[in-house]
């Protein structure tokens, strides 16, 4: 057993400085508790933020290595996040609601898993979170969003791709909806208003776009929540009965080791690491790793399906204005979950994202083909008549999908985390009905040429589900694991089913309802 060189005793102990975890931290000192947030990554401000998509890299995953097998991995190194404010900080700030039917889809499809509760049960939450952080959009014009309040703000303009693209699906009957971003088109609650920039995955330094830093882990911090960075949690701690968490035990960048002890345990690591975490903190109490009596943790891994659509307009389309989430919105097909061709899943349309000339996801790297002389002329076209458009669609909750302990260790001596993903055949054949249809608006719109990426992943859910008894799920409705009483997770982790829609604001709604339920007496 390793040297313990120091221990500290806390209220609320939180594992992950990210979105999650800083909505609880901030609810957690409102409430008059101590609060210590342990985050693996470096230490980073606002002020450190650079508007440089070869910078945002830094904002990615650079932590122990994710083994990934799958015919769809799940792309830890992309979707995940490092350092102070998570993978939050390189989010495009789409916030779309869950629709109602995302809830049940195990009663009403026979597909996945059900949640322990109902949108009505979250509106509230969504409701406070979009008070809290701000929204742009119309919600009138979102024919198809659920009940809830009106957007704060006004939506963000449309620019020339976004007026381009959707004649495409006005010509295809298809309605468009301005996007729901946590980007300010006006000035909100002393926060700036957009520049319009299209570098939004480099956390947006004038705090324009709701990253952790600028709204509730930066609050927290203000009023008085500790963070410590390099700080590598390798275990959960318990008492000898093990129902009851009694803190946690981290690495710091020497390597030397450090326990936390508190009366409240969250566990807000995103959803790989949350997994790993449960299953690394095996003891006599619990031989198969925390709130695993049942061999759930680390099960019903999702992501959303996605696959992305590019075309050469004829009219000028001024591709690097906007944001990089896009700039309408379709959800026409969204609730018609099955198809007569054996598809499965929700689906939506992302449209007219800001895009740069190169990099990951920049004009450039969408037609690999192109290279020497030629690529020349084809990015001097580009630039100003490049259009493009991403599906989400839904993932399904799959038991065999899961987290699990790799035999191979980092650098503290802890099993790395081994995942396996696959894509259902009926996801597969939603995404490619969905393809057919956004090819078609591009032809519609005008675009002389078409081509679509790659079909991939993004977003990471599920590994830690809730449900309604250890039997079916690892947690309760707020988050509190079955066996512990005092061991809460927060994030995308809890997710039964995936919807098609962006998880951070549903992950925001589900932090203040167990912020609510833990801190409100």
């Amino acid at each position: 057993m390793s040297r313990i060189s120091s221990v500290e005793q806390v209220d609320v102990v939180i594992v992950g400085a990210g979105a999650a975890g800083g909505v609880i931290a901030d609810r957690a000192v409102a409430a008059g508790k101590q609060v210590l947030l342990l985050e693996a990554g470096p230490a980073r401000g606002m002020s450190d933020l650079v508007s440089s998509q070869i910078w945002a890299r830094k904002l990615k995953w650079s932590g122990p290595v994710v083994e990934e097998q799958g015919d769809e991995k799940v792309g830890h190194s992309f979707n995940s996040g490092w350092g102070t404010g998570g993978s939050a900080m390189h989010h495009y700030a789409v916030w779309p609601r869950l629709h109602a039917g995302d809830f049940d889809v195990a009663s009403r499809h026979g597909v996945g898993l059900d949640w322990p509760l109902a949108y009505e049960e979250l509106r509230p939450y969504y409701d406070k979170a979009q008070s809290d952080v701000g929204i742009s959009g119309d919600a009138a014009r979102e024919v198809w969003r659920p009940p809830g309040d009106k957007y704060p703000m006004p939506p963000l303009p449309v620019f020339a791709q976004g007026n381009v693209i959707g004649k495409g699906f006005e010509a295809m009957g298809l309605a468009t909806s301005p996007i729901p971003l946590a980007v300010n088109s006006i000035e909100y609650k002393g926060r700036a208003s957009c520049l319009y920039d299209g570098w939004c995955d480099a956390g947006c330094p004038i705090g324009a776009l709701a990253n952790p830093l600028a709204t509730y882990l930066g609050w927290a911090l203000a009023a008085g929540a500790q963070i410590k960075n390099r700080a590598w949690v390798t275990r959960v701690l318990h008492d000898k009965s093990g129902s009851r968490a009694t803190g946690v035990e981290y690495a710091d960048e020497t390597g030397e080791r450090h326990q936390v002890m508190a009366d409240t345990v969250v566990l807000a690591a995103f959803t790989v690491q949350t997994s790993r975490l449960l299953l690394a903190s095996s003891s006599s109490a619990h031989p198969n790793g925390l709130s695993n009596r049942n061999d759930l943790v680390g099960r019903y891994l999702m992501t959303h399906p996605a696959v992305s659509v590019y075309g050469m307009f004829e009219d000028e389309t001024q591709p690097h204005l906007g944001a990089t989430g896009g700039q309408l919105l379709c959800q026409e097909n969204y609730d018609d979950k099955k198809s007569d061709d054996g598809g499965y899943g929700s689906y939506q349309w992302l449209i007219a994202n800001a895009v740069k000339p190169n990099d990951l996801l920049g004009i450039s790297t969408t037609r690999p083909d192109i290279y020497g002389a030629a690529l020349d002329p084809f990015m001097k076209k580009a630039a100003k008549h490049f259009g493009n458009m991403v599906c989400i669609g839904e993932g399904i909750a799959s038991a065999n999908n899961r987290v699990t302990l790799s035999s191979n260790k980092d650098a503290y001596g802890e099993p790395l985390a081994s995942t396996v993903h696959n894509v259902a055949k009926s996801s597969a054949i939603m995404r490619e009905g969905a393809l057919a249809q956004g090819k078609a608006v591009f032809k519609a719109g005008g675009a002389n040429e078409v081509w679509s990426g790659p079909p991939g992943s993004i977003h990471i859910m599920g590994g830690t589900v809730m449900g309604k008894s250890a039997a079916d799920s690892v947690t309760d409705e707020f988050g509190r694991c079955h066996e512990l009483e005092n061991l809460y997770i927060a994030g995308p982790g809890l997710f039964p089913s995936s919807g098609a829609v962006n998880p951070t604001f549903t992950l925001h709604a589900l932090a203040l309802r167990t912020a609510e339920h833990l801190f409100t007496s």
